[in-house]
Formats: C-alpha cells, structure tokens, sequence
C-alpha cells in the first residue's frame, strides 16, 4: 500500500470556528459518500511538505500566507482515494487563524467544484454533537490541543 504524505489545515475564523467542506461524491469508487473534512491535499513529488501547504491553502481557500508554521497534529489513516486506489495517508496538519481574510474557491480543479459541494463555520460542540460524517472524527479534540 502507497504511503500518501499530505498538509491539512485547521482554518479557525475569528469566533474559533473550524472550516470544513463538504464533500458529496456522485460517481466513480466514492459514490454515495457525503462527508465533511478539513482542507488540504497530497503532496506532489518534486514539492517539500511545506511547500504542498502552502500551494494547498492557497488553492483550496485563496488564502496565501509566506509560511504555514509548525505542525500541530499528525494522524495515519489508510482511506480510498477518488480513483479507487486504497493509500495509508499520512497527514500533517497546521493551524491557520483567519482574521479578515476573504475565502476564494477560483483555484478550484473541476473535480474540487464536483464534489465540494458545501462549506461551514463549525464551534468544537457542533462537531461534538453532529451526526454527519466528519474527518477527522476526533477534530474537536484535535482543535482543543492545537489551540490550547
């Protein structure tokens, strides 16, 4: 199984609430699945891992920043990817706190605008209370130490 490095991000807006996207897959290995996740991608293979973050933030949310800073979580999770290959993701996450920053999704591939089909605003008792599917499962946690 092919170990996929990657740099996720947990967005907090000023109020302490995380961004996450929805995803809703209608076709291919991942159809049926409708979950809600940080944001983030792989790394590609000529990129360091803090160079894959800084292109990911900015491709997914707009957002360009000159450094990312220091790693605050890690997790291992083997998942299937959008092509039906089953990879163990091995994931770094930095923390990014928004003050006025305005989000943009025009980097957005044509897949990314098939199946993110949603963003929110989520307070650590939403994502302690909700029944939709959210990954990381223990982000709440993950916040709490990342924040603390």
């Amino acid at each position: 199984m092919r170990r996929r490095l990657s740099a996720r991000f947990l967005i907090l807006n000023e109020a302490g609430q995380a961004l996450l996207f929805r995803f809703v897959h209608k076709r291919g290995p991942l159809a049926g699945l409708d979950f809600w996740a940080t944001p983030g991608g792989g790394v590609e293979e000529s990129e360091t891992l803090e160079q894959a973050a800084l292109r990911e933030l900015f491709e997914e949310t707009g957002l360009r920043r000159k450094s990312v800073g220091e790693v605050v979580a890690r997790r291992e999770v083997v998942l299937q990817l959008p092509d039906g290959e089953q990879a163990l993701s091995d994931e770094w996450y930095y923390l990014v706190r928004l003050g006025a920053d305005a989000l943009s999704w025009e980097s957005w591939t044509d897949f990314e605008r098939e199946v993110m089909v949603d963003h929110r605003w989520w307070s650590r008792d939403d994502l302690r209370q909700t029944e939709a599917t959210v990954w990381p499962e223990n982000l709440a946690e993950m916040l709490d130490a990342a924040t603390a």
